[in-house]
């Protein structure tokens, strides 16, 4: 049963790191935090752009969850472990398939086909504002559509 209940953790970490990561985008990364976000709505000069510190610090925040909770694998060891499966969901779908970090892998998968274009849309503006689709995972019906 505390099995069940850690994988729960788990899930719903992940489930809330979308939901947190959407409003942060929209509030915070195209808001008063604009100043490092814009990096990520410029073309890059590199590897790393300063946007990349939100990745750092959202795994650094996991990592002390994980090492706080690790010795009797309490509720932190699993939020942190939610954290940390959720950035590598962000960087297989956002940094290495939308962004093409690495060469892009290709797919004729609905789901990915409408998060893309909708993570296109989202980047069309190079400005603060107007700016529509902050999820990852989650994006609006039309781009769904065939």
């Amino acid at each position: 049963m505390i099995v069940l209940a850690d994988i729960g953790i788990v899930v719903l970490t992940i489930a809330l790191m979308e939901l947190i990561s959407w409003a942060m985008h929209k509030y915070l990364f195209h808001g008063p935090l604009w100043f490092i976000h814009k990096t990520h709505h410029q073309q890059r000069h590199g590897w790393f752009e300063l946007n990349d510190l939100f990745s750092i610090g959202f795994a650094g925040f996991a990592l002390w969850l994980i090492w706080i909770g690790h010795l009797t694998l309490d509720y932190r060891f699993w939020i942190g472990t939610g954290i940390s499966i959720y950035g590598i969901i962000y960087f297989i779908f956002h940094d290495w398939f939308i962004h093409n970090r690495f060469k892009a892998f290709k797919s004729d998968n609905r789901y990915l086909a409408g998060i893309r274009r909708a993570h296109k849309i989202h980047h069309k503006s190079t400005e603060k504002y107007p700016s529509e689709e902050f999820g990852l995972l989650v994006a609006s019906r039309k781009w769904f559509r065939k």
